[in-house]
């Protein structure tokens, strides 16, 4: 019986990620370059890591994920206005716009500006595939 992946387990993958429109969103296949992970680690999205565990090497699966277990829902929270003085010097602040964030604690968060006014904006901090079900396709291709 061949061994499962577990966390903590250091993988090499291939794998596509879709959406029902058919839009491939990531694909390693494409420039044949798979990806090593740790699961566990957060390299990837937790609930698509989750897909990853209990595989064998050399299996193929396809998952249909719906946002929940995606990316999850938006959350309005997460629209949030702000001053223009807080956005780094450097960002020209432009409808679309995907802007990063640093926060107090040295991480960093990605916000889309949805709206600009003289003095604020509209910005998005929601993943942007929030909402989106999605179609993850794997190839376990090793078991390190």
């Amino acid at each position: 019986m061949s061994r499962k992946t577990a966390a903590g387990d250091t993988v090499r993958v291939h794998y596509r990620i879709t959406i029902p429109e058919g839009d491939v969103l990531f694909d390693t296949w494409a420039e044949d370059e798979p990806v090593t992970l740790v699961l566990g680690e957060g390299e990837i999205s937790e609930n698509l890591e989750k897909c990853l565990v209990g595989l064998e090497a050399g299996e193929e699966r396809t998952f249909h994920l719906e946002p929940e277990q995606a990316f999850g829902l938006s959350d309005p929270e997460l629209v949030q206005r702000i001053d223009l003085e807080m956005f780094p010097q450097e960002t020209p602040v432009e409808v679309g716009n995907l802007i990063e964030f640093s926060l107090p604690n040295n991480e960093t968060v990605m916000g889309v500006v949805l709206d600009k006014t003289e003095e604020d904006a509209l910005v998005d901090f929601n993943h942007p595939l929030c909402d989106y079900p999605l179609r993850f396709e794997v190839e376990m291709l090793e078991i390190m």
